[in-house]
């Protein structure tokens, strides 16, 4: 209809509106697509920054994966490093302790007056004072390192008990207290170096502080583990001071302590605290002032140790004859200072001696045949850069039998404790304590 041609006012307004109505929809759809095509816009670049900075991120990030790469090389060099300057601190620092130790111990063997053997004693003492703490720093710092791989196999309790008292008994004795260890017939999974020195050091402590009364030391199972208990009556550990007593150098505060712990190197529990946590043995302990102290180590229950081996290894632990008389020793060592202190002290316990210094000079020693040594004594690390183990081989080999063999050495790494495990031959290590070099001499030959 024409627009000219319509009168009502009411059909203008509501044609009116619907036009408007129409105009304003196609408005809307047009706004709404220049919105969307804005949003769209907006995303594509927030899209390409977000992109920008993620690429940037990876940038960064791969960079500190090399850096941390670089880091972990370099700290992988410097433990390296640390193990190695440990390894020759611990040889070049023991070996002319060692030849100490082997002089006095042979001066002691001439002595005839009273203030000559009393003077040699005090030498001694200051020697192993020297060596404990040397001894002690080393293997903290080791430790630390992470550079000690514990040996883990079926550990006879009887057995290392039996070698505990043996030690500790006199002290006890000396000081007037009674050291007593329950029987136990059961074997435990550890390291046995490692366990022994924990208990030592622990055994060593409450000897140590305590005035009367004693020190016992027993087990009890709980389930899969056996508990270690190491109890005495001493003076106790004050509440505020049990973490402190696993730091380094902590001695008792109060003058009691102090006179107690004479002699003491504060070492003993911060020694305890490193070697249990290489084992993954939890440590530890309850206490009363006054009353005493227990420490308890639980260690896993063995699993593999036959009735046989536990009396092996207790048969191990007993002390043998002495009789050394005419043992002839073929003795390859380079150190002079060693070499010379070693020998006399071997000749004063009657033996024949025939030293070497390296594999090609211990056999021409055996070119003689009247001279067949009964055992070979060898340092591991020798002239030409000859080992032990290797130059102990070959002079087997010449033999045509397994004579038997000792390697004393200052390098306290795992290789050549395996070394020598692997070959059949005895470990000590420098410095020697001549009495246990003269039992082990014995058992060997026995």
């Amino acid at each position: 209809m024409p627009l000219k041609d319509i009168d009502d006012l009411e059909k203008l307004k509501k044609i009116n509106a619907a036009l408007v109505g129409r105009v304003e929809r196609s408005m809307d759809q047009q706004g709404n697509a220049f919105s969307l095509f804005q949003t769209a816009i907006s995303l594509e670049n927030r899209v390409r920054t977000r992109t920008d900075e993620l690429h940037s991120t990876l940038r960064r990030l791969e960079q500190s994966n090399i850096d941390l790469s670089a880091a972990k090389e370099n700290a992988e060099l410097a433990n390296l490093s640390k193990t190695r300057f440990l390894a020759a601190a611990s040889h070049d620092v023991l070996q002319p302790l060692n030849a100490a130790h082997l002089s006095v111990s042979a001066l002691a063997e001439v002595q005839t007056s009273d203030e000559g053997r009393k003077l040699v004693r005090q030498v001694e003492r200051s020697l192993e004072t020297m060596e404990d703490l040397l001894r002690t720093l080393l293997d903290i710092s080791k430790l630390d390192a992470g550079v000690v791989q514990p040996d883990i196999g079926d550990v006879s309790l009887e057995a290392l008990f039996s070698s505990l008292r043996s030690d500790f008994l006199p002290v006890a004795q000396l000081k007037g207290l009674s050291l007593k260890f329950r029987p136990v017939h059961a074997a435990v999974r550890s390291d046995r170096t490692l366990l022994r020195r924990i208990l030592q050091n622990i055994l060593s402590n409450a000897l140590r502080y305590t005035r009367a009364g004693g020190v016992l030391v027993g087990t009890r199972h709980r389930g899969d583990t056996i508990r270690i208990d190491v109890a005495d009556t001493g003076c106790g550990i004050p509440e505020e001071q049990r973490e402190a007593v696993f730091e380094e150098f902590h001695r008792g505060t109060n003058s009691a302590d102090s006179e107690l712990a004479g002699g003491g190197l504060g070492l003993g529990l911060a020694i305890v605290r490193r070697m249990a946590g290489a084992l993954g043995h939890p440590v530890t302990f309850s206490s009363k002032v006054g009353r005493g102290t227990i420490f308890h180590i639980d260690v896993p229950v063995g699993i593999g140790a036959s009735a046989d081996a536990i009396a092996h290894a207790a048969d191990m632990e007993r002390p043998r004859g002495y009789g050394l008389f005419g043992t002839k020793v073929l003795l390859v060592e380079n150190d002079a200072d060693v070499l010379q202190a070693m020998t006399f002290l071997l000749e004063r316990w009657q033996c024949l001696v025939r030293a070497a210094t390296s594999t090609d000079d211990a056999l021409d020693l055996l070119g003689d045949t009247d001279w067949v040594p009964d055992i070979v004594i060898a340092d591991q690390h020798l002239d030409g850069g000859d080992l032990g183990t290797a130059t102990i081989a070959e002079v087997r080999d010449y033999l045509g039998r397994a004579v038997p063999a000792l390697i004393v050495t200052a390098d306290s790494t795992e290789v050549v404790a395996k070394a020598a495990r692997a070959a059949g031959i005895e470990l000590m290590r420098k410095p020697l304590k001549p009495a246990q070099l003269r039992a082990l001499l014995a058992h060997l030959l026995a």
